[in-house]
């Protein structure tokens, strides 16, 4: 691949709260993205918790999100790279991701759609509060 990096940006403030900053480096592909859903104020043992605190975490970035009505899944989107070109991938999300306008996925159908530099992420369906513009920056 050409000397670049790929960025997400944060356009909402949940957005930038998940990321702690206005935009993260994705440094390896695929890069994952899910919702946070184990629960830190319970115990461990907790039933409802289903990961063992030593397994491997599912996701590079995660999406804390509470309420009644959820937008993201726990394994929702990837970005991964081949050939200078980047896919997001639905991983099977109940929502799907909003490209530009475009539902990939949705009903745990799954599906993918190719990354443009500038596109606009929104987690879920358009009421979401997680939104990200892919950077594609060529490095001098």
């Amino acid at each position: 691949m050409a000397d670049r990096s790929i960025l997400l940006k944060a356009l909402t403030p949940e957005a930038k709260a998940a990321l702690r900053g206005d935009y993260v480096k994705i440094a390896s592909f695929p890069f994952r993205v899910g919702r946070e859903s184990r629960a830190f104020d319970r115990p461990i043992d907790y039933p409802n918790d289903r990961r063992r605190p030593d397994s491997a975490s599912t996701n590079d970035l995660y999406l804390f999100e509470s309420g009644d009505i959820l937008n993201v899944s726990r394994e929702h989107f990837l970005i991964d790279a081949k050939d200078d070109k980047y896919v997001l991938v639905d991983r099977g999300s109940f929502c799907g991701t909003l490209v530009e306008g475009e539902l990939v996925g949705e009903k745990r159908k799954g599906g993918w759609r190719e990354l443009a530099n500038n596109d606009v992420i929104i987690v879920g369906t358009s009421e979401s509060t997680f939104v990200f513009k892919f950077l594609i920056v060529e490095n001098s």
